[in-house]
C-alpha cells in the first residue's frame, strides 16, 4: 500500500534490507530474514528488531524508497506483504512517474512532485494521510494483542505505544498495549520474552515521574510493586490515556452506585482513544466554566477579545457548546466569561481584513472578537445555535426573582433578618454597616464596568473583591453565578416544583435520616428555630434525595444546605446543593466519602511541599487527614462561626476546592509554632480548636442574635477571617486548579485500593478460620475471585453479580459470582481433569455451594467448596462428589438439602441465640426475617436436632439413580 512519505536517512542501516530493483529515482528492497534467508541468526536478529521497532516489515517485508541522484536522503513511499503486491506499485511508478521526472532541473522539485503525487494516491484510496492512527497498522496491533495475551475475545484494545520497560537498570524495548480492562506490555529481545498483564482495577498508583536514571517515565504500582515505562515518544498523551482508563475502571466497578448508565463511555465496545480524548475535553470544559452536565464542547477558536474595562485586546480561546459561548484568556486567570446563546440576537462581521466579529446580545451589550481563525465558520455556528438554544422561561442575569420560588416556599435569608438593620440615613450607620455599604458600592462599580449576572467578565479584580468578603445582600446572587447553579436553574425551569410534588408524602430511609438531623442544623440560628426554616430545609434535602437516590442523604449535607438557605431561596438553594454535590465536590456525599478521602490525600501532599518544617516534625501526617475531614465535608462551617464561615463559602464557590486547601494550609502555618511543640495528637487538636474559637469577622453586619462567635480565649490573639483568607491567597495562591485536579486523579487510585485492601483483609480474616489454605493461597484465590467478578460485570450491565455489588453490603458479599462466572473459575481451579462433564460438574458444585439459593456465590461459599476438594479427608471429598451427581429437583436432592450442614455464616452460638430471649422465656425473633415466635424448650430441641443433622455420614446420603 502507498505510505505517507517519511524520511529514511540510511537506506540499508545494519544491512537489514536487500535491494531487489533500483533506478535513478526509486529503490525496491526486501527485509533480511524473509524469503531466501529467513532462518538462522539473521532471522532471530531481524525478528528482535521488528518487535522493538514494530516495523511494518513484520507484516510488509517489502518497501519502495524514493531518492534523487544528488541527495543521500531517502523517502519511504510504499510497502507490501509480498513481492507481487509491491511489484504492482513498482510497475505503476515506472509507467506513470519516471518519464515525468526527467523534465525537472533540481532534486528538490523532483522530491516535491513525488511526495505530492503519493499523497494524492492516498487521498484517492480514501485514506487520510493526516490521521494519527493508521487503520491498517492498528488492525495489525489488535491481532498481535489478541495473539500475545490470550485475553477474552471481547476485550477492546484502545491504543498502543512503543516504550521501554525497566527491570532494575536494564531496559526492555517493546510495546505497551492499553485496553479497556488491562495494561499489557510485550518485549522480545534475542529470545528473551517479557510479557506483563495488569488489570486496571489493581493499579494503586499511576504517576508521571523523573529521576537521575530516567529523565521521564510513567510509574505504575500494582500489588505494592512499582513498574516503570519510559522512552515514550508521546509520554504525556500515554499517561493521560492510562489515567482515564484506570479512573474509568474504578468508577465502573468500585463506585457502581454513582456510575451513570448514560455515561458516554458506558459501553466498553465504544471506548477508543478519540472517545477518551473527547470525554476528557468535555469534562475539563464543563469544570472550568461550571456548566451543566449536558453541555459538550463543540468547537474551539483562537481569537482576541476586546476588554472594554481595560481598553485592550487579550488573546484566548472561544469555546462553543450546545447552549453557551465561552471565552477564556490564554492563562485562564486574566479573564473569562460565559454567554448563553439564547441571549444573542445577531452576529455581525464589521471588518473582514482584521477577521473581526461582533456578537450582539440583549441589554445593549456586545462582544468584539478579532483575528478569529476560521471567521466565517464561527459566525455561521453562532447564528445557527442562536435559533436552537433552549431559552429558559426565566432569565437570571439581572437576578429577576419572578417565578423563581415554588408557590408555597418562603425565603429563609439573612437579608430578611437584617432588614431592620438597614436604615437609609447614612449618619445613623455604625462602622460595620458603613463598611458593608462600602463593599456594596465596590460591587456596584464592578458590575458597571464588567457586567452583571451571566455574561459578567470574571477577572483578577473579581477575585480580589471575593477575598475581601461579599456583601450580605449580594451573596446569594453571586453564589448562584460562580457555582454555575444559575445555568442549571435556567436549563430546568419548574424542575424543583415537580420534584416536590413527586416526593411529597413519600417515606424512605433517607427521609428518616433527614428528619433526625433537621434540628441539628445551625440550631442556634434564629432562622431554624421556627417551622418556616425547618420546613424549607426538609423540602430541599428531600427533593435532592429524590433527584439523586444514588447519593440520597448524607450527614453534613444538612449543615451546608442550612447556610445556603440563609442567602438563597429554596429553589436556588436546591440548585446550589446540586452544584456542590455533583460538580464541585464529586464523590463527597456517598457511603464511603471517597471524594473527601481523596482531597485529604491531596492535602497531605501539599503539606509536604509547602510546610516542610511541620512534615519533618510529624512524620505521620494522617492526623491532619483525620482532623481536616470536617473542614472539607462542611467547608469549615462546622468549625467556624457562621459569620466567618460564609466568607470561606464565598471563596469556595469562586475557586472551588483549591480555596479550601489554601485555607487549610494557612491555618496550619498560622499555628506552626504551637503544633511543633505538641507531643501527641490530643494536644494538636486542642491547639486547632482554640484557634478556630478565636477566629472572628470584625466587619460582619449580622445582628448579635445571629452571630455564633463563642467566648474567645483572652490569652490568644483574635484572628480576623478576612485577613486569614487574604494570607491564604498570598502564600498559596500559586496552587493551580489544574494541579489540584491532577493530584486528585493520582490519589484516587491509592484511596480506592486502600479501601479495597481493608475489605480484603476483613474477608480473609473471617474465611481463614474455617479452611486449611495458607494466607498466601487465600490472598491469591481472593484476587482471582475478585477479577472474575469484575470481568463478568464489565461485559454485562444486567449481570446479577453487578446488580448486587454494593459497598454497603457485608464484607463477604462485596463480590459474588453468578453461575456462568462461577463455572469459568471453578473449571480453572478444580483438582480433577475431565473433558466431557466439565460444565455439568460446575453447575452441580454451584448448586451445592449456593446455600441461600439467590443465584450467587460469595467468596466464603466458593472457598469452602475448594477447601473440601483440596484439603479435606478422602471421605469428605467423596461425599461432595457424590452430592454433585444428584439431579436437581429429585426427591434425593430435596432430602439432601434438608440434611445438609449449616454453613458457618448462619451458625449462631448458644449464647447468641439466648440473647433474643425475653423475660417470659420466649424467644421473639425479628419480624423482617420472617420467623415466628417459638417456645424456648421447643427451640432448644430443634437446635439439638440441627447438631445431630450436621454430623452426617455416608449412610445418611440418599441413593443415587444409577442411570
Amino acid at each position: 500500500m502507498w505510505l505517507k512519505p517519511e524520511e529514511v536517512l540510511l537506506k540499508n542501516a545494519l544491512k537489514l534490507w536487500v535491494t531487489e530493483k533500483s533506478n535513478d529515482y526509486f529503490v525496491l528492497q526486501r527485509r533480511r530474514g524473509y524469503g531466501e534467508d529467513s532462518g538462522g541468526l539473521t532471522g532471530l536478529l531481524v525478528g528482535t528488531l521488528d518487535t522493538v521497532l514494530d516495523s511494518t516489515a513484520k507484516v510488509a517485508p517489502f518497501r519502495i524508497l524514493h531518492q534523487t541522484p544528488d541527495s543521500q536522503v531517502y523517502w519511504s513511499i510504499a510497502c507490501g506483504a509480498s513481492l507481487e503486491e509491491i511489484s504492482q506499485h513498482w510497475d505503476w511508478l515506472q509507467q506513470n512517474i519516471i518519464r515525468t521526472l526527467s523534465v525537472f532541473d533540481s532534486g528538490e522539485d523532483i522530491t516535491s512532485f513525488v511526495q505530492g503525487k503519493i499523497r494524492g494516491l492516498i487521498a484517492e484510496e480514501g485514506t487520510s494521510a493526516g490521521d494519527e492512527e493508521d487503520p491498517e497498522r492498528f488492525r495489525e496491533a489488535v491481532l498481535r494483542f489478541e495473539c500475545l495475551f490470550g485475553l477474552p475475545q471481547r476485550e477492546k484494545l484502545v491504543t498502543y505505544f512503543s516504550c521501554s520497560y525497566w527491570r532494575g537498570r536494564v531496559p526492555n524495548q517493546g510495546w505497551i498495549y492499553l485496553s479497556t480492562n488491562f495494561l499489557c506490555f510485550y518485549s522480545y529481545m534475542l529470545g528473551n520474552e517479557v510479557k506483563l498483564v495488569f488489570p486496571w482495577d489493581e493499579v494503586s498508583r499511576l504517576e508521571h515521574t523523573s529521576n537521575v536514571l530516567l529523565a521521564e517515565s510513567i510509574r505504575v504500582r500494582v500489588r505494592g510493586e512499582d513498574h516503570f515505562f519510559s522512552m515514550l515518544l508521546r509520554l504525556q498523551q500515554t499517561y493521560l490515556i492510562m489515567q482515564q482508563l484506570a479512573d474509568y475502571a474504578i468508577v465502573r466497578f468500585f463506585e457502581k452506585e454513582t456510575f451513570n448508565t448514560e455515561h458516554p463511555l458506558a459501553n466498553p465496545l465504544h471506548i477508543t482513544q478519540r472517545a477518551l480524548e473527547i470525554h476528557a475535553r468535555n469534562q475539563s470544559f464543563r469544570a472550568f466554566f461550571r456548566l451543566p452536565q449536558e453541555e459538550n464542547l463543540c468547537e474551539v477558536y483562537e481569537s482576541f477579545l476586546w476588554l472594554p474595562f481595560s481598553h485592550m485586546n487579550t488573546l484566548g480561546k472561544i469555546c462553543v457548546s450546545e447552549n453557551y459561548l465561552c471565552f477564556a484568556s490564554q492563562d485562564g486567570s486574566q479573564c473569562h466569561l460565559i454567554i448563553p446563546l439564547w441571549e444573542v440576537f445577531s452576529v455581525e462581521l464589521p471588518d473582514r481584513s482584521t477577521r473581526a466579529l461582533t456578537v450582539c446580545m440583549r441589554g445593549k451589550r456586545a462582544l468584539r472578537l478579532s483575528e478569529v481563525r476560521d471567521l466565517e465558520r464561527l459566525a455561521a455556528t453562532i447564528r445557527r445555535k442562536c435559533g436552537t438554544a433552549g431559552s429558559p422561561h426565566h432569565s437570571f442575569s439581572n437576578q429577576d426573582e419572578e417565578g423563581v420560588m415554588v408557590g408555597r416556599s418562603q425565603a429563609v435569608s439573612t437579608e430578611a433578618l437584617m432588614n431592620v438593620f438597614h436604615p437609609h440615613d447614612a449618619e445613623n450607620l455604625d462602622p460595620k454597616m458603613l463598611k458593608e455599604r462600602m463593599k456594596e458600592q465596590s460591587w456596584q462599580i464592578h458590575f458597571a464596568e464588567y457586567g452583571r449576572g451571566t455574561g459578567m467578565f470574571c477577572t483578577k479584580k473579581t477575585r480580589d473583591l471575593i477575598v475581601r468578603g461579599v456583601p450580605e445582600n449580594l451573596r446569594g446572587e453571586l453564589w448562584l453565578l460562580f457555582s454555575g447553579a444559575v445555568h442549571d436553574m435556567a436549563s430546568h425551569p419548574g424542575y424543583y416544583g415537580r420534584l416536590l410534588e413527586e416526593c411529597m408524602g413519600s417515606s424512605s430511609l433517607a427521609c428518616d435520616e433527614i428528619e433526625r438531623d433537621l434540628h441539628r442544623s445551625l440550631p442556634e440560628h434564629p432562622a431554624f428555630q421556627s417551622d418556616t426554616g425547618i420546613s424549607a430545609l426538609r423540602r430541599v434535602l428531600t427533593a435532592y434525595a429524590h433527584r439523586n437516590p444514588k447519593i440520597g442523604y448524607c450527614q453534613a449535607m444538612n449543615i451546608l444546605t442550612s447556610v445556603l438557605l440563609l442567602y438563597a431561596k429554596e429553589e436556588e438553594a436546591f440548585w446550589l446543593l446540586v452544584a456542590v454535590c455533583e460538580r464541585m465536590l464529586p464523590d463527597y456525599f456517598n457511603r464511603r466519602i471517597i471524594g473527601a478521602l481523596v482531597d485529604q490525600a491531596v492535602f497531605e501532599e501539599l503539606i509536604r511541599v509547602h510546610l516542610t518544617q511541620l512534615t519533618e516534625h510529624m512524620t505521620d501526617l494522617s492526623f491532619f487527614s483525620s482532623v481536616s475531614l470536617s473542614w472539607f465535608l462542611t467547608l469549615f462551617i462546622s468549625v467556624l462561626p457562621i459569620e466567618s464561615a460564609v466568607n470561606v463559602v464565598d471563596c469556595f464557590f469562586y475557586d472551588g476546592i483549591k480555596a479550601i486547601l489554601q485555607l487549610g494550609l494557612a491555618v496550619l502555618y498560622y499555628n506552626m509554632d504551637n503544633l511543633l511543640c505538641c507531643h501527641d495528637d490530643a494536644e494538636a487538636v486542642t491547639v486547632l480548636n482554640r484557634f478556630f474559637d478565636n477566629v472572628t469577622n470584625k466587619d460582619s453586619p449580622l445582628p448579635a442574635t445571629v452571630q455564633q462567635a463563642s467566648a474567645n480565649d483572652k490569652s490568644m490573639q483574635k484572628v480576623d477571617i478576612c485577613n486569614l483568607i487574604k494570607e491564604a491567597y498570598e502564600k498559596y495562591g500559586d496552587i493551580r486548579t489544574e494541579e489540584v485536579e491532577t493530584m486528585r486523579k493520582r490519589n484516587k487510585l491509592y484511596v480506592i485500593q486502600t479501601l479495597e485492601d481493608t475489605t480484603k483483609q476483613n474477608v480473609l480474616r473471617v474465611v481463614a478460620q474455617d479452611v486449611k489454605f495458607s494466607a498466601a493461597q487465600l490472598e491469591e484465590l481472593y484476587m482471582l475471585f475478585k477479577r472474575q467478578h469484575f470481568v463478568s460485570c464489565y461485559w454485562s450491565v444486567c449481570n446479577p453479580a453487578l446488580q448486587n455489588h454494593d459497598p454497603s453490603l457485608p464484607y463477604l458479599d462485596q463480590y459474588q459470582l453468578g453461575q456462568s462466572q462461577f463455572s469459568s473459575l471453578f473449571n480453572l481451579l478444580q483438582p480433577w481433569t475431565t473433558q466431557t462433564h466439565t460444565c455439568t460438574l460446575a453447575r452441580s458444585a454451584f448448586r451445592i455451594l449456593d446455600e441461600n439459593g439467590d443465584g450467587l456465590v460469595n467468596f466464603k461459599e466458593f472457598i469452602s467448596g475448594l477447601d473440601i476438594l483440596y484439603n479435606r479427608s478422602f471421605t469428605e471429598k467423596l461425599k461432595f462428589l457424590f452430592k454433585m451427581h444428584l439431579q436437581p429437583g429429585t426427591q434425593e436432592c430435596k432430602i439432601l438439602k434438608s440434611s445438609r450442614f449449616i454453613p458457618p455464616a448462619e451458625d449462631h452460638s448458644f449464647s447468641t441465640r439466648l440473647s433474643d430471649t425475653t423475660e417470659d422465656g420466649v424467644i421473639r425473633r425479628c419480624p423482617e426475617r420472617g420467623r415466628a415466635e417459638v417456645d424456648l424448650q421447643e427451640y432448644l430441641k430443634r437446635w439439638q436436632e440441627d447438631l445431630q443433622r450436621r454430623e452426617e455420614s455416608i449412610k445418611d446420603l440418599p441413593r443415587i439413580n444409577q442411570i
